[in-house]
C-alpha cells in the first residue's frame, strides 16, 4: 500500500478509462510519459464549453464570447501561478511543446544566431529539442554541440564550462528530465553557469513540469516549454514561457488574425503580448480543459505527486533489479530520477514484450522514444519503458512484473 499523502484509490475513481478492461483484464496504464489519462473534471470542462458557451474569443462583446474569453484567459492566469512567471503575458499557447521550441527557433533564433555561433544541447534530448536546432544551425552555418551523457544519465558541468569558454555559445537548450532515462539534470546550476556569459537557456519541461515543482523565476531561465496532455490535460495544447524582456523583442511567428492591431495594404501593426504570438483561432476548448487539469494538480499538490512517484519508482526498481536477465537504464536512486524506467530483458525485442504485456492488460511504451541520438549513444535500437503518474499503484506494478515473468517463460529466459 502507498505511504504518501496521496489517496490514489480515490483519485482513480476520477478517471473513467481506468475502469476499462483489456483482453478481459483490468487496464494497467504505464505509458504516462507519452500521455496521461484525463480526469472527469477535465472532460466535463471541455464538454461544458461546447454545450453552454461555445464561441470564438477576443473578438466579440456578446455574452458567449465574453464567457469563453474569460475561461480561456483564466487558464493563462493559472499557468502564471503554476510555474511562477512574473507576468501572465509571458505565457504563450501553442499546439504542443514541439511547436513551442520551433517558435523560439524561428522567432528568436533567426534573429540572434549567426555564422559560427554555437547552440548547446545534450545527447539525451527528445527529437523536438534536436531537429529545430539542426535546421537553424545548418541554415545559419552555426554549430550544434552535444553535452555527453554518462551512464547515470547526467551531463558534465565541466564539459559545459569548457564549451562556453572555447566556443561562441549563444543558446543552451536542455531537457530538465529525460523521457528515456528519467534522469533529472541540474538545470539550476547550468543556468547559473550560462548566465556568467549572458547565454540564454531554454528548458524542455515536458517531463518535469507534470511531475515536480517548477519555478521559472527561481530557475531564472529565459525560455521553458511543456505540454498539457502530459499533465492530465487535453492533447493539442502546448505552453511556451518567454521572459518578458526577451519576448518584447521577438518578431511574430505566425501571421494572420488576432495577432494584429491594424492591417493595411502594405503594413501591419502587431498586437500586444501575448496575442502577437497566437495567430488565428486557438484551441479554445482544450485550453479551458487544461485549466481544469491545473486545478486538479494544484488540489493534490506537486510535492505530493513527486513523493508518490519516488515511492513507486523505488518499489519498481527494487523489484525489477531482483529479476534475472533484465537491464535497467538510468540512475539507480529514485531521488535522482522521475517516474520513468527504461529497460530490456534478454534478447526479447521491446515491441514483442509490449505485445505480450498488452495481453495482460498492461500498457507500456516500446521503441526509441523519439530519442535516437541517445539510443545510438547507448548502442541500442530500442528499449521498453514504463512510466508512472498519480493514479498508479504498487498493485499495478506487481501485475506488470508478473507479466514480465510470463514473457521470460515464453522466451525461455
Amino acid at each position: 500500500m502507498q505511504k504518501t499523502a496521496l489517496d490514489v484509490y480515490q483519485i482513480r475513481d476520477d478517471f473513467p478509462i481506468l475502469k476499462r478492461r483489456i483482453n478481459g483484464k483490468p487496464l494497467v496504464y504505464l505509458d504516462n510519459a507519452a500521455t496521461t489519462q484525463k480526469p472527469l473534471s477535465v472532460i466535463n470542462a471541455i464538454s461544458d464549453y461546447y454545450l453552454n458557451y461555445n464561441s470564438n474569443i477576443h473578438r466579440a462583446v456578446h455574452q458567449l464570447a465574453e464567457e469563453a474569453t474569460f475561461a480561456f484567459e483564466n487558464t493563462r492566469d493559472k499557468l502564471k501561478e503554476f510555474i511562477n512567471t512574473k507576468f501572465s503575458h509571458e505565457i504563450i499557447f501553442t499546439r504542443n511543446a514541439t511547436e513551442a521550441i520551433n517558435l523560439v527557433s524561428y522567432a528568436w533564433g533567426r534573429e540572434n544566431i549567426k555564422k559560427n555561433d554555437t547552440i548547446v544541447i545534450s545527447e539525451l534530448e527528445h527529437h523536438s529539442n534536436i531537429v529545430p536546432w539542426q535546421i537553424l544551425t545548418q541554415e545559419k552555418s552555426a554549430r550544434l554541440e552535444y553535452l555527453t551523457v554518462n551512464d547515470d544519465g547526467n551531463v558534465s558541468l565541466e564539459e559545459l564550462q569548457s564549451l562556453i569558454e572555447n566556443q561562441n555559445v549563444k543558446l543552451i537548450s536542455l531537457s530538465q528530465m529525460s523521457n528515456v532515462l528519467g534522469s533529472i539534470l541540474p538545470v539550476e546550476k547550468i543556468i547559473k553557469i550560462a548566465h556568467q556569459k549572458n547565454i540564454p537557456v531554454l528548458i524542455d519541461g515536458a517531463q518535469s513540469v507534470p511531475h515536480m515543482l517548477v519555478d521559472v523565476q527561481k530557475l531564472n531561465c529565459e525560455f521553458m516549454v511543456f505540454s498539457a496532455h502530459k499533465m492530465l490535460g487535453p492533447t493539442g495544447v502546448g505552453v511556451l514561457y518567454v521572459r518578458n524582456d526577451i519576448l518584447e523583442k521577438m518578431p511574430p511567428f505566425i501571421g494572420g488574425g488576432d495577432m494584429i492591431k491594424e492591417v493595411h495594404k502594405y503594413n501591419t501593426v502587431f498586437n500586444d503580448l501575448p496575442y502577437k504570438f497566437e495567430g488565428g483561432t486557438p484551441n479554445i476548448a482544450d485550453v479551458i480543459g487544461f485549466g481544469s487539469a491545473i486545478d486538479y494538480l494544484n488540489k493534490i499538490g506537486m510535492q505530493v505527486i513527486r513523493d508518490h512517484e519516488i515511492e513507486l519508482c523505488d518499489y519498481a526498481l527494487k523489484r525489477m533489479s531482483e529479476m534475472e536477465g533484465i537491464t535497467i537504464y538510468g540512475p539507480k536512486d529514485p531521488l535522482n530520477r522521475g517516474g520513468v524506467i527504461s529497460f530490456n530483458i534478454g534478447d526479447i525485442h521491446p515491441h514483442d514484450l509490449a505485445t505480450i504485456l498488452n495481453e495482460h492488460g498492461v500498457a507500456i511504451r516500446s521503441g526509441h522514444h523519439c530519442a535516437q541520438v541517445l539510443m545510438e549513444k547507448m548502442g541500442l535500437a530500442a528499449t521498453s519503458r514504463v512510466s508512472f503518474y498519480i493514479y498508479n499503484t504498487e498493485e499495478e506494478i506487481n501485475i506488470f512484473l508478473d507479466a514480465l515473468e510470463e514473457a521470460k517463460r515464453l522466451f525461455r529466459i
